[in-house]
């Protein structure tokens, strides 16, 4: 595999970790849009959603770095 190809990789895992969280964030904000303003559990429900989709990219970082890591070096 070249580096070439192995670098597609990284890319192509980095937009689907991109795109996943975009996603989430913009689907969870449409439904919050919904929610009775006065209702401040379910607001608070679902901007813990967005936050975990948020945060929990990280963790896909933190994985690209390994993969990158792993790709080029070996």
């Amino acid at each position: 595999m070249t580096l070439g190809e192995k670098l597609a990789v990284v890319f192509v895992a980095f937009v689907a970790i991109l795109a996943g969280v975009i996603f989430m964030a913009f689907r969870e904000r449409r439904l919050g849009k919904g929610i009775d303003p006065s209702d401040a559990a379910a607001q608070q429900a679902s901007d813990s959603r967005i936050l975990l989709a948020v945060f929990s990219a990280i963790f896909g970082g933190m994985f690209l770095t390994l993969l990158v890591a792993w790709l080029v070096f070996f």
